[in-house]
């Protein structure tokens, strides 16, 4: 056989074995893709709540137990999944099913935090908190004073709950990301300085959008001395996007805040809406005792969690929560009330991933 014979006939071959390859890729493609058409995917979202309960002189009301609390969304009565008691683990109550049948659908988070499952989530309790602090030109006075008192806020927290330390001026500054090194959030707190224009609201939503992906109790802590005057993003924007993202929002300010009827307003409201409460506080000692008010907050709020009963509501649904019994009537409750499914997550398949407080797939 010639050289060019011997070439022919290896091109030969390895054409051969080229339409082989493909033949048997699509098959296995075709098989492929018809165990993935057997496969069901509906996200279903896990709403978190964090609820204050209280007597009306503002004591707070510890020992409830998950059936003391009636919970709706669009009037659709909801049954609680997870239930914890200020910084006690968390308890379960609705297990995944998916451990007791073979084609019973997993469960798992979607977006940025890890996978679980009902079962392997760990009970991890305490909070996330987000320390926001004005370094804008509304702080050349009383600047120290603010820092002692962020300072003793840090120092009395729950060693079970993790911290970050943001600073803004016109930008955001995020001088010490989530960690449960106090000794190292208080250096990030001694190390601010003043700065320019206060862009609070521009601030404020890029610390929910850091805060939105956790799971558990999440907060943010603002100390603001003055009025936003140099942000783009309208407040309203910034309270729906933590009311869907269950997060907390606490206001602290000073008179020269309050001194602004439209910064009182906004900054009454953006927290309430959220679960949280804001405080206007005369001179040092009123911050100091604000601060104290939020710790003592945080640790005596209910963490309840639900997944949603079907709901075709692709807007703002309305969350409801309620006490139970004729005894417990007298008694006030403070939570979000309400959270709006996210548009740029919604899909084609008429899914809703990662809404309210976290997505899980089904």
């Amino acid at each position: 056989m010639t050289l060019h014979s011997k070439s022919k006939a290896r091109r030969l071959l390895l054409l051969v074995l080229f339409l082989l390859c493909i033949s048997s890729s699509g098959k296995l493609g075709t098989v492929a893709a018809q165990d993935d058409q057997s496969r069901i995917l509906v996200n279903v979202v896990l709403v978190q709540l964090n609820v204050a309960v209280t007597d009306r002189n503002g004591n707070y009301i510890s020992g409830l137990r998950p059936e003391d609390f009636v919970i709706s969304e669009d009037k659709i009565p909801e049954k609680i999944a997870t239930f914890e008691e200020g910084n006690e683990p968390t308890r379960r109550l609705i297990e995944n099913t998916s451990s007791s049948s073979k084609s019973a659908p997993q469960v798992q988070i979607v977006g940025k935090t890890p996978a679980f499952t009902p079962e392997s989530r760990p009970s991890t309790a305490g909070a996330n908190v987000f320390i926001l602090f004005d370094t804008s030109n509304y702080m050349y006075r009383g600047f120290v004073f603010a820092q002692d008192a962020i300072s003793d806020f840090i120092r009395q927290l729950e060693d079970a709950n993790q911290l970050a330390f943001y600073s803004y001026s016109r930008n955001l500054s995020r001088a010490v990301s989530l960690t449960a090194d106090r000794t190292q959030v208080m250096r990030g707190v001694r190390s601010t300085v003043a700065g320019d224009d206060a862009a609070l609201y521009n601030s404020l939503l890029l610390t929910v959008k850091d805060a939105a992906p956790l799971t558990g109790k999440k907060a943010i802590v603002v100390f603001s001395n003055g009025p936003d005057n140099a942000s783009l993003v309208p407040p309203e924007d910034v309270a729906e996007l933590a009311q869907s993202t269950g997060t907390i929002i606490y206001m602290v300010s000073t008179r020269d805040a309050e001194a602004d009827p439209t910064s009182t307003a906004v900054f009454e409201r953006m927290s309430k809406v959220t679960g949280g409460k804001a405080y206007f506080s005369k001179n040092w000692g009123d911050e100091t005792k604000a601060f104290s008010s939020i710790r003592e907050d945080l640790s005596h709020l209910y963490s309840l969690s639900y997944y949603p009963q079907p709901n075709a509501n692709r807007g703002w649904r309305t969350i409801s929560v309620k006490l139970a019994g004729d005894r417990l009537q007298k008694y006030r409750v403070r939570t979000r009330d309400g959270y709006r499914l996210q548009q740029a997550q919604l899909t084609s398949n008429n899914t809703y991933p990662a809404s309210g407080e976290q997505a899980v797939q089904r």
